[in-house]
């Protein structure tokens, strides 16, 4: 049992996928920046860039944000300029999120920011072994999913 503990860094996935996620996310901030945009309105940029009018609660649940942190970051794009919110008529609960046309025209300027990090990081590794590596890095999303979904409902 001791020894399944002793797992050092260069043989933990967690921890490489952690240092990975890190880099790319210190190249993408320093990118970001020179727009003036923050880190943390990329993901729902990302997300408002491929379907517009998606509720708040929706926005949380695509990017695996809580809903409070979503609702923070959401007045301040709103108070940017970047999107614009808009409360259902029919149920007054739910609020639809848009891009305005700053958020849309930042679409061109920002999105070959993923393709380059993507670029830069399979780099010297083989098509077939970046395959794999999305393959299974998606198998682990979902087992670790699926294990935090059965634990939540054991509370």
């Amino acid at each position: 049992m001791a020894r399944s503990m002793d797992i050092s860094p260069a043989k933990s996935v967690a921890f490489q996928i952690r240092r990975a996620h890190l880099a790319f996310d210190r190249l993408l901030t320093m990118r970001l920046n020179r727009h003036g945009i923050k880190s943390g309105f990329w993901h729902y940029l990302r997300a408002l860039w491929i379907e517009e009018g998606l509720t708040q609660k929706r926005l949380s649940q695509i990017t695996h944000v809580t809903e409070v942190t979503t609702v923070s970051l959401l007045n301040d794009m709103t108070h940017r300029g970047l999107i614009q919110r808009e409360r259902d008529t029919a149920d007054r609960r739910q609020v639809f999120v848009s891009l305005t046309p700053k958020g849309r025209a930042l679409k061109k300027r920002l999105l070959p920011y993923a393709s380059e990090l993507n670029k830069i990081a399979i780099r010297g590794i083989p098509k077939e072994d970046v395959e794999l590596c999305l393959a299974v890095f998606s198998k682990m999303a979902s087992n670790l999913e699926a294990e935090f979904k059965e634990a939540e409902n054991l509370k």
